[in-house]
């Protein structure tokens, strides 16, 4: 599953606006309220499944539920 996918399907009780820009040279960056939680330039590798999720379930904390199944 894409990080996208995963982001939606978890969160879109939450997230209003999901934007993806394409970049040169495989870039791929993860942006919430202007805040970098992730970017392929800073690690050098795309990210591990599940990894971004992850890091944007700890930006937003406790407090936000996932979508209820």
């Amino acid at each position: 599953m894409s990080a996208t996918n995963e982001l939606l399907y978890n969160y879109q009780n939450v997230i209003d606006q999901l934007t993806l820009v394409t970049g040169a040279k495989g870039v791929f960056d993860v942006t919430v309220n202007g805040e970098t939680i992730y970017s392929k330039g800073e690690t050098g590798r795309h990210a591990e499944p599940g990894e971004v999720l992850k890091l944007f379930t700890e930006h937003v904390g406790p407090d936000v539920s996932r979508y209820p199944r």
